[in-house]
């Protein structure tokens, strides 16, 4: 993503210094701030923290963390498997990600061990880039259809998205809006409309930074909003990412995802899901309680932080001290509500056979 005409990555190795980076999101969009990671702590509390966030990062995030702990003892791969496995259930790329560093290190002596894990996360950070590239080139087609249906064709394409699916849920593009970059960037104009995604507002703090950044049109909108511009046929598609997908097409996305599906489904509305493949998990046909949802602390519902007329960034409390909090962190959206799910490799339909042809191109 650029930022004031400079490139940078959500995460990213500097081999001179030896040191993993990370744009500090927890910051957004009020400090644009880089942090250094250079422990299994420092990169586990990053997860937990939502310093950074968005599956496929946390992967590639989890992948380095394993490098951090093995270069300080490499003994302990089992220990600093098990403590970032446990930062974010959630979200099916972690474990891919630390599946895939055990893997490489099956039958290395401790010696080999934290460079074959840098290896491995170098390799997965170079990948994700060249994914969410080939997912935004996956989605251009649709929207250059549902643009040409539009009866005013001076008119933008209305977009819906819901919490953060840009470059900062992942290495660099995003998913659903590395299809927005990609569209943009073909000439299709576009307006998007972003959900605020209570209650830490990733929408409102980390999709409206990222796109103002990039130059894309876009309003904020509160979260129950969207029914009715949809009602208002100011809404032409909504696209959202995912934190894991079930094998028959189930997709376990931010809290309020399902919501706006139904919406989408009651107007008519195509609603596509923006994804890698190692997002899919091929292990589990879903039901709603399949896969362990995330329950986060209440105090991310009593309170919200911002800037103060000072220009102080500040945190209030905006539920009584006594109020009971339930704080999920996810929903499901079922199968059906899913126009087609838009991968690296073509968009194929939320369903097990369309995934299993995912398979069958390995």
């Amino acid at each position: 993503m650029i930022i004031d005409g400079q490139h940078y990555q959500s995460i990213w190795y500097d081999e001179a210094q030896d040191k993993v980076y990370i744009i500090d999101q927890t910051c957004l969009p009020h400090r644009f701030e880089v942090l250094c990671l250079t422990t299994l702590e420092q990169a586990s509390n990053a997860i937990v923290s939502m310093q950074v966030r968005g599956a496929p990062l946390i992967g590639v995030t989890a992948a380095y963390g394993m490098y951090l702990a093995l270069r300080e003892d490499p003994a302990q791969q089992l220990s600093a498997s098990a403590r970032l496995l446990s930062t974010r259930p959630t979200a099916v790329n972690l474990e891919w990600a630390l599946g895939r560093v055990d893997a490489a290190l099956t039958g290395l002596v401790e010696a080999e061990r934290a460079a074959a894990a840098l290896k491995l996360a170098r390799q997965m950070e170079a990948e994700d880039i060249a994914t969410c590239a080939a997912i935004g080139t996956a989605g251009v087609a649709i929207l250059r259809e549902i643009w040409q249906q539009k009866t005013d064709q001076d008119a933008p394409l209305n977009l819906l998205t819901h919490c953060n699916a840009g470059a900062l849920a992942v290495v660099d593009w995003g998913t659903a809006l590395a299809v927005v970059y990609k569209a943009a960037a073909a000439g299709i104009p576009l307006h998007v409309w972003v959900d605020e995604t209570r209650p830490r507002n990733q929408g409102a703090s980390l999709t409206c930074w990222e796109l103002g950044k990039q130059g894309i049109a876009h309003t904020l909108i509160v979260d129950n909003a969207g029914g009715h511009l949809m009602q208002q046929g100011r809404v032409d598609v909504c696209i959202v990412g995912s934190d894991r997908t079930t094998i028959n097409g189930d997709v376990y996305n931010k809290i309020g995802t399902y919501l706006k599906a139904l919406a989408a489904d009651d107007n008519d509305i195509p609603f596509y899901v923006a994804l890698p493949v190692s997002s899919i998990d091929f292990s589990v046909t879903t039901t709603a309680t399949s896969v362990p949802i995330e329950e986060r602390g209440a105090h991310e519902v009593s309170h919200l932080q911002g800037i103060d007329a000072s220009g102080v960034l500040t945190t209030v409390r905006v539920a009584p001290a006594d109020a009971a909090i339930s704080n999920y962190g996810f929903d499901v959206t079922p199968a059906r509500l899913v126009t087609g799910l838009i991968t690296e490799r073509g968009v194929i339909a939320a369903s097990e056979a369309g995934i299993a042809s995912l398979k069958k191109g390995e």
